[in-house]
C-alpha cells in the first residue's frame, strides 16, 4: 500500500485584501511567462542576423525553453510541499528575472540557449506554484472569481506578444524583449513578500526520482517529436522514434506511479470526476491557445501581406474580449451552472474559431476585429470555468499534486495544438503541391482546430448537473 502524501503546509487564513491581491500577483507571473514565450518568435529574424546564423537554427531558443518547462513542470508540486510554496514562488520569480538578464547579455548562441533553459526551468516552477498558493489560500466560494482574473494573462500573453515584440525589435533592439521582464519581476518579488504569508512545510516528501526521469523524458520526447512532425523537416524515421520514445516513457511512468509512495504526477487524481473531465475537455479547448495565434500570424502576414506589427494589432483585439469576460463570467456560471456553460460555450467558441477560416484579403478590418473580439470573450469564459472546476472537489492536501498534474497536461495540450495546426498546414500544402502556405491551407488549419474544440463538449457531457455547485455559492 502507498503511504498517504504529506498534508498541505499550514498558513494563516487569508484576509479579504489578500484574497483580492493573490490572483493579481499570480496573474502577473503568468503574464510575464506567457508574454516572454511569444515575443521571442517575433525577434528571431533580427536575432539570427546578430548571431550570424539562420532563423531555423535560432528556433533552438524557443525549443530549449519549452523543453525545460516541460521537464520541470511535474516537479513543481513536490517542490512546493518540500520547501514551501511561497519560498519556491519567490525563488522562481527571481531566477526567471535573472535568466532574462542573462539572455539579454548573451554574446553567443550557446550562451543564449543556456539562459533560455534556466528561464524555462524557472517558469516551470513559477506559474504552477503560484497557482498552488492561490488554490490553498482562496476560499472555494471565491475561486471562480479568482480564476476569472487569472485567465486573462494566459490569453493576453500570446496576443500582446507579437505587437510588443514587433515594436521593440523595430524601434529598439531584440535585447529589450528580455529586459522588460526586470521591472515586472522586481514588482512581483515585492508583492509576494508584502502580501503572501509564509507557509511552513508539514513533512519532507521524498523526490520521486524515477518518476521525474520518466515523466520528464516522456514530455521532452513527445514535444520534440510533435514539433518535428509539425515542421516536417526531420524525416519520418527520427520523428516516429521520438514519439515512440515519449509514449514508451509515458507507459513506464503509468506502471511506476501505481506503486510510488509520492508520485511526481499523481494519476489517482483522475478518480475525481470533475478533475478528470476538466483535464481532458479543458485540454481539447487549449488546442486553440497555441494554434490560433500561429494560424492568424500566417494568414495575416503571409496570406494578406500585412506587417508583423499591423497583424499583431488586429489579433490584439481578442484580448479585449477576454477583458470583457472578467465582468460577466462569474454571473453566467452561477446562473447556468458549469455543465451547461461548458457544453454550450465549447460549441460557440469553436464556431468563432471556424469563422476565422472565412477571412479573405478583402474582408473589412472591422469584421475581423468583431470575430476576434467576440471569440476572445467566449474562449476566456471557457477557460475561466474549466480552470475553476478542475479543483472543485479536491481538498487542500491535493492542491499541489493537482496543480502540477494540470500544468503538465496544459503544457502538452498547447503544444499539441500548435503541432496539429502545423501538420494540417503541411498536409494541405502537400496535397495541393504548394511550397508556401496559402489562405486555403490556413483555412483547413482553423477548421481542424475548431472541430477539436467542439469535440470537448462530449467530455463535458459526462459532468453531473450539479458539478461545481460549491463554487457557485456566493461568499
Amino acid at each position: 500500500m502507498s503511504e498517504s502524501p504529506p498534508r498541505a503546509p499550514a498558513s494563516p487564513a487569508a484576509t479579504p485584501r489578500e484574497i483580492r491581491m493573490i490572483p493579481f500577483i499570480v496573474g502577473c507571473a503568468l503574464f510575464m511567462q506567457m508574454l516572454d514565450s511569444t515575443v521571442v518568435a517575433t525577434a528571431l529574424p533580427t536575432m539570427a542576423l546578430d548571431f550570424g546564423t539562420t532563423v531555423v537554427r535560432m528556433n533552438v531558443t524557443i525549443t530549449s525553453y519549452l523543453l525545460a518547462t516541460a521537464v520541470f513542470v511535474p516537479i513543481s508540486g513536490w517542490a512546493a510541499d518540500r520547501f514551501g510554496a511561497r519560498a519556491v514562488f519567490l525563488t522562481a520569480i527571481a531566477l526567471f528575472t535573472l535568466s532574462s538578464v542573462a539572455c539579454a547579455v548573451s554574446s553567443t548562441l550557446s550562451q543564449l540557449v543556456a539562459a533560455r533553459v534556466a528561464q524555462g526551468a524557472a517558469g516551470a516552477m513559477m506559474v504552477p506554484v503560484g497557482r498552488i498558493i492561490l488554490l490553498r489560500r482562496i476560499p472555494k466560494t471565491e475561486l471562480l472569481k479568482a480564476m476569472a482574473f487569472l485567465t486573462i494573462p494566459a490569453l493576453l500573453g500570446p496576443v500582446i506578444g507579437p505587437p510588443v515584440g514587433g515594436f521593440l525589435v523595430t524601434y529598439a533592439s531584440w535585447h529589450w524583449i528580455f529586459l522588460i521582464n526586470i521591472p515586472v519581476g522586481a514588482l512581483g518579488i515585492y508583492m509576494v513578500r508584502r502580501w503572501i504569508a509564509r507557509d511552513v512545510p508539514d513533512g519532507k516528501p521524498r523526490l520521486d526520482t524515477m518518476g521525474f526521469l520518466l515523466s520528464g523524458g516522456a514530455m521532452a520526447a513527445l514535444m520534440t517529436g510533435l514539433e518535428a512532425a509539425g515542421h516536417g523537416d526531420q524525416g519520418i524515421g527520427p520523428t516516429l522514434g521520438l514519439l515512440a520514445l515519449g509514449l514508451g516513457c509515458g507507459v513506464l511512468y503509468i506502471r511506476h506511479a501505481r506503486h510510488a509512495t509520492y508520485p511526481i504526477i499523481d494519476l489517482s487524481l483522475l478518480r475525481t470526476q470533475t478533475f478528470a473531465v476538466s483535464v481532458l475537455g479543458g485540454n481539447l479547448c487549449r488546442f486553440s491557445i497555441g494554434a490560433s495565434p500561429f494560424l492568424l500570424a500566417i494568414l495575416l502576414q503571409v496570406g494578406f501581406g500585412l506587417s508583423a506589427f499591423s497583424a499583431g494589432m488586429i489579433t490584439f483585439t481578442s484580448a479585449a474580449g477576454a477583458m470583457l469576460m472578467k465582468l460577466v463570467a462569474t454571473p453566467i456560471v452561477r446562473r447556468f451552472g458549469f455543465r451547461r456553460v461548458l457544453i454550450a460555450n465549447a460549441l460557440i467558441a469553436a464556431a468563432f474559431i471556424a469563422a476565422c477560416a472565412l477571412f479573405q484579403a478583402d474582408t473589412p478590418v472591422w469584421a475581423m476585429i468583431a470575430v476576434l473580439l467576440t471569440g476572445g470573450f467566449f474562449r476566456s469564459l471557457q477557460f475561466t470555468a474549466v480552470n475553476a472546476l478542475t479543483y472543485a472537489d479536491l481538498d487542500s492536501a491535493q492542491m499541489s499534486r493537482a496543480s502540477s498534474f494540470a500544468a503538465t497536461a496544459q503544457q502538452l495540450g498547447i503544444s499539441l495544438g500548435v503541432a496539429c495546426a502545423a501538420m494540417t498546414l503541411n498536409l494541405s500544402m502537400t496535397l495541393r503541391g504548394g511550397v508556401e502556405a496559402d489562405r486555403i491551407d490556413v483555412m483547413w488549419g482553423f477548421a481542424v482546430i475548431a472541430l477539436i474544440v467542439a469535440a470537448s463538449a462530449l467530455s463535458f457531457r459526462r459532468l453531473p448537473a450539479r458539478a461545481g455547485s460549491q463554487l457557485r455559492a456566493r461568499g
